[in-house]
């Protein structure tokens, strides 16, 4: 499969999961949010935009959390968390710092025009997966060479949003096809999906992930708004 034929399968596949993502059945289990700040595994954790963020999950998910990062602690990296849970407030900061930047990287684009660019990476307030508990954002730290792996669109903690993020894409370095493999093998081994067209996003529990595994419910809506 060519890069194009690839691309466009992933957004055909992406936009049946938002059509039925709408009306999928939740059978909510009101499992309470954990900060994996008191977790005690060795992790790194990205600043985030929020003061005093504590980079809450389901609790469901700290122990599968745990065995990602302790496999990891074997080969001489660590777990880093980009974020976790996200209040509606957080994730409209991170849609509108978006927006700003590329008003002023495409100054000649209309706000709808921008407002659609930031939607293919940037859910809406309302429609993150974050919002649910159920998703983390992570990369992969190498502790030996004291820097982030080279995952094919970032720098460091700085990605570059562009169709190259979507998992499997065929326009990568070899190194950074068997880093996304290692990241996105040690979630999946402990049943995370990864999303459609972030290799650094995986869901457990909600919508998305339901879908995707093939279930008749999600068990994590909306919490903590």
């Amino acid at each position: 499969m060519n890069v194009k034929e690839y691309c466009n399968h992933v957004e055909r596949q992406d936009l049946l999961h938002k059509q039925l993502e709408s009306t999928f059945p939740i059978r909510e289990n009101n499992e309470r949010l954990v900060s994996l700040l008191d977790s005690g595994f060795n992790l790194i954790f990205e600043p985030s935009v929020m003061k005093d963020y504590k980079y809450l999950i389901r609790k469901a998910l700290v122990e599968r959390i745990g065995r990602i990062s302790q496999s990891l602690d074997k080969q001489g990296k660590a777990l880093i968390i980009r974020s976790a849970w996200r209040s509606f407030e957080h994730q409209q900061i991170l849609w509108n710092n978006k927006v700003q930047f590329l008003q002023m990287e495409h100054p000649g684009k209309t706000l709808e025009e921008i407002h659609e660019l930031v939607a293919y990476f940037i859910a809406p307030e309302q429609k993150s997966t974050h919002a649910t508990g159920g998703a983390v954002d992570a990369l992969i730290y190498d502790l030996k060479t004291e820097s982030v792996l080279d995952f094919g669109t970032n720098k460091g903690y700085d990605i570059d949003l562009t169709e190259r993020c979507y998992p499997h894409h065929p326009d990568i370095s070899a190194k950074a096809r068997e880093n996304r493999r290692l990241l996105m093998g040690l979630f999946e081994k402990e049943d995370f999906m990864c999303d459609l067209k972030e290799y650094w996003h995986f869901d457990y529990g909600n919508v998305g992930w339901a879908i995707e595994k093939g279930r008749l419910h999600a068990i994590y809506g909306v919490v903590g708004q």
